[in-house]
């Protein structure tokens, strides 16, 4: 059986090291949230101010890791968990980004709404130089609000 736990941010980013397919972990959180199986953590999510500026308006949080071992259900177990914690801290819409190649079936399980395609590409400009660190391609923003 599934179950939420609560993770430090360090042991968060410690488990996305070690089981994110494409992402390393974010510069810092709000909350982050895990799940467990027999005592063991099988996921965890992130959770944070949304990484674009326009729409961080005190509102809104991003869900800007979540990652699990591949056990059934954990991800929508964390979605559902994030929006709880995050409505019951007064925001009122939580949202995420995933790659197009991903379906997004766990979001949808926890009640979250497709809002459509999204950045997602590069960056780097010429008045703001970067490194890319992710996969520079079209994204689906979803979003659950109040």
């Amino acid at each position: 059986m599934l179950r939420i736990v609560p993770i430090e941010f360090s042991e968060a980013c410690e488990f996305v090291r070690q089981h994110h397919r494409h992402h390393r972990p974010p510069q810092g959180h709000k909350f982050s949230i895990a799940v467990a199986a027999n005592e063991k953590i099988v996921g965890v999510a992130i959770v944070g101010r949304p990484v674009a500026r326009r729409l961080d308006n005190g509102w809104v949080l991003e869900v800007t890791r979540c990652c699990t071992d591949g056990t059934p259900h954990a991800c929508s177990k964390l979605y559902a968990a994030c929006w709880r914690v995050a409505r019951e801290m007064g925001y009122r819409e939580l949202i995420t980004y995933l790659l197009l190649s991903e379906k997004g079936i766990s979001l949808r399980a926890a009640g979250w709404t497709c809002l459509g395609k999204a950045g997602g590409l590069s960056w780097n400009v010429p008045s703001r130089p970067r490194v890319d660190k992710s996969p520079a391609q079209l994204k689906m923003k979803y979003g659950i609000t109040r």
